[in-house]
Formats: structure tokens, C-alpha cells, sequence
């Protein structure tokens, strides 16, 4: 295989060491190999950087395990150094791996011959919004999590809120829950507390409010509330963390384009930036996002046979903020993705019209952050207006099976 780059290090990242595999080219043509190991401190990351500046390696490949990688990407990325994340599945791939070769070697060799393409990482703030996000979500997951438990002992104390109000948490279930675990026991003062629309359900809310309610029970939804006001309040706090650190990459101006999309709301926005970055410039097209971002269907095919169409688990992060928007999207009235939705929904299924509906918002992104465009709905229309003639068709069909004799006239000649 030829030699592409001269002089480059293949690391193979453990918990305590890494195996460090160094190929360089000499000027005579001959080729230096060493294969040395480190400890994973900092003192020891620091001992490897000048070790491979010593040496003058340009290109630095690792694999990516796990969160491993990371301490030694933000030693080395300070350095002159062309760094690599590699996919594992990449380098078992590649034919020609002799058995006594470690790992380090094994990507030195690939590297040196070119055979490695390095996975997206972004820069330092943008890892460290991602960190912010992706914590924030953890903090939702768990907030579900205490609202489910405080479901379950109202059950068990045959508390049936949550058989007449659509969320026991809004602002009249903690009012009743507050005074529950207050002492209160009259049910009629309790279906008082109420607000808004729930007042007109009192009567049935005085019922389901009989209970057998413990000190038990009161103690333990005392202190899952207590809880989950504790999670709210750091949702909230990281949330401003958030906004902050977003701040210096994606501007107001973009930030209000982007909240234009149907099913979008800030806080998908920023979690799909923190994933993706503001600059679309490592994608080379929608195409390449879709597929990293495994909201694209899988395309492999044998002799015209079509194998998998399944789509990939990738991003599980940016997955989970793009299919949440197009849950709302394809509840929205009078828009392309509503449309689109709906009509998905009915011939494939609600799963494959949320990765369809998903798919479209990415591209959205994309676009919008590449070329800083505004946001323009194609209608709720778009796909009548697109073939009339076929839907013409379609619908006087539909009716002749159904025994009608159809006839039609345009509107101009009855006028």
C-alpha cells in the first residue's frame, strides 16, 4: 500500500494505559516503527504529546471507545497535531490484518496508507454545550420518572386525579397534592382547589378524591414532590447555562428563523445545535447529514434485492430532538410536515411517518443553517397542488367503487 502521510501515531485507548503505534518515513526511505506505552493521567497525556512532537507526527488516529478518547483528544488538540476519531467497525473492516499486529499498529498502518476517515467532533464549545443538553435531558428523563412514581402511590391510595385531570402535576394537581400532604382530608375542599377548565369537573373530582391516604403514602409523595421541585429548579438553572453558551454560536437573528419551523421550539433548537454545530461545512450535502444523524432509510441491496431499509442507530441525542419535533409538526393543522404526516400515517404507519416528517426537519436544518435562509411553508396543499390529475383520478375511482356514478364539471362551466 502506498504512503500517504509520512509521519502519523495510532493510539489504542485503555481505562490505565495506551499503546501508542508510531510509523514515520525517514528521508533515507527506510520506515521507523515503536511501538511505546502510556499511562492515561494528565502528566502521562502530557509525557505522549511531547513524545509525538519529538518524533514529528503529523497525524494522530484513535478509536472511538466509549468516552475514553476524550481526555486525550483535549490534550492533543492544544498540539499541531491532525487528529482522527475513527469508527472500531471501520478498522476491523479492512481486509489484510495480520494476527500478531496490535491495535496501535494496525491503525498507524491505515492511517499512513489513508484508509482512515475521521468521525465529527466539535470544537471545545460546542462538546461542552452538548454535555449541557444532553444532561438537561437526563434531568427530564427523571422528572417523568417521579411523576410516574407519585402515579402509582395515588393509585395505591386510590386516588383516581389522574382518571379526571389530564396532568396531576399542573398548577391544580399540586394544589390538591400540597394540601394532601398538608393534612387536608375533606374531599370537597380539596376538588375546590381547581383551576380553570378543571373546575367544571368538581363533582367528579370530589369522588375520585376519596382515598385511603396513610402516613405512608403522605410521606412518600412529600418527598417526590420535594424532588421534583429540586429537578425543575436544576432543569431550569442548566437551561440558562444553555442560553448562554449558545449565545456566541447561533445569533438571535438565526434563532428566531429556526423557531419558524413547524413542531420547533427552543429547546430543539438547541439541542439540534449542540449536536450538529451552526456550520454545515463538515457535511458536504443533506444526504451526509442524514445518514450520520441515522434518520435516513438503510439502502443495501444484493443482485436488485433490496436487504435492509431499516434506519440506523446513530446519534441516539439528535435523534431523540428530531423525532420530538416531528410529533408536534405532524400535529400542526395548516403546514407541509402536518400534511405530510397525515398522509404517511395513514399508508405507512405513525413510526414511519415520524422518520419521514423527522427526515424533512433535518433537511430544514441543514439548509437553513448552511445557506441563512428564512423558513417557507409549502402548504398544507402542497401534494394536492402537485399532481391534481392524479389525485382527480384517484378520488372519482374511490367513489365508483362505492356504486356512485361520478361525474365532474369545473367550476367555470357551472359558473
Amino acid at each position: 500500500m502506498d504512503t500517504i502521510f509520512a509521519k502519523v501515531a495510532g493510539l489504542d485507548v485503555h481505562q490505565k494505559f495506551i499503546t501508542v503505534g508510531i510509523r514515520c518515513r525517514l528521508e533515507t526511505g527506510k520506515l521507523f516503527a515503536e511501538v511505546r506505552t502510556f499511562g492515561t493521567l494528565t502528566r502521562d497525556l502530557m509525557a505522549l504529546a511531547d513524545y509525538l512532537e519529538a518524533l514529528g507526527v503529523t497525524h494522530v488516529a484513535m478509536e472511538s471507545t466509549g468516552v475514553l478518547w476524550k481526555p486525550v483528544w483535549n490534550i492533543l488538540e492544544s498540539r499541531r497535531f491532525t487528529l482522527l476519531l475513527v469508527n472500531p467497525r471501520q478498522v476491523k473492516q479492512v481486509p489484510g490484518r495480520e494476527s500478531d499486529v496490535s491495535d496501535a499498529e494496525w491503525i498507524a498502518q491505515l492511517l499512513q496508507c489513508g484508509l482512515l476517515q475521521s468521525s465529527f467532533v466539535p470544537k471545545r464549545e460546542l462538546r461542552e454545550l452538548r454535555d449541557l443538553t444532553r444532561y438537561r435531558a437526563q434531568l427530564v428523563f427523571e422528572q417523568t420518572r417521579v411523576a410516574n412514581r407519585i402515579h402509582k402511590i395515588l393509585e395505591d391510595a386510590n386516588i383516581k386525579l389522574g382518571a379526571v385531570a389530564s396532568d396531576i402535576l399542573g398548577k391544580s394537581g399540586r394544589a390538591m397534592l400540597g394540601a394532601l400532604v398538608g393534612g387536608q382530608q375533606d374531599p370537597e375542599k380539596l376538588a375546590d382547589l381547581a383551576e380553570g377548565r378543571l373546575r367544571a369537573k368538581i363533582p367528579d373530582l370530589k369522588l375520585a378524591l376519596e382515598r385511603h391516604f396513610s402516613e405512608h403514602h403522605k410521606f412518600l409523595v412529600e418527598h417526590l414532590l420535594r424532588h421534583l421541585d429540586d429537578l425543575e429548579r436544576q432543569t431550569e438553572q442548566i437551561s440558562q447555562r444553555i442560553a448562554e453558551r449558545l449565545r456566541p454560536i447561533l445569533d438571535d437573528k438565526r434563532l428566531e428563523r429556526l423557531d419558524a419551523i413547524s413542531g420547533v421550539n427552543r429547546t430543539t433548537i438547541e439541542n439540534v445545535v449542540a449536536e450538529l454545530g451552526a456550520d454545515m461545512s463538515q457535511f458536504p450535502d443533506e444526504h451526509h447529514l442524514s445518514s450520520w444523524a441515522g434518520i435516513s432509510p438503510g439502502n443495501e441491496e444484493s443482485a436488485g434485492k433490496r436487504l435492509r431499509n431499516r434506519t440506523t442507530r446513530k446519534n441516539r441525542w439528535l435523534r431523540r430532538a428530531i423525532i420530538e419535533a416531528a410529533w408536534a409538526a405532524g400535529r400542526t393543522k395548516n403546514s407541509y410536515l402536518g400534511a405530510q404526516y397525515r398522509r404517511l400515517a395513514a399508508r405507512r404507519g405513525k413510526k414511519r411517518a415520524l422518520i419521514a416528517v423527522g427526515h424533512s426537519l433535518l433537511v430544514i436544518f441543514y439548509h437553513m443553517l448552511k445557506y441563512d435562509v428564512e423558513y417557507q411553508d409549502l402548504g398544507v396543499d402542497y401534494f394536492d397542488e402537485r399532481d391534481p390529475e392524479h389525485l382527480r383520478h384517484y378520488l372519482v375511482k374511490r367513489l365508483e367503487r362505492l356504486g356512485y356514478q361520478v361525474s365532474l364539471t369545473p367550476q367555470t362551466e357551472a359558473a
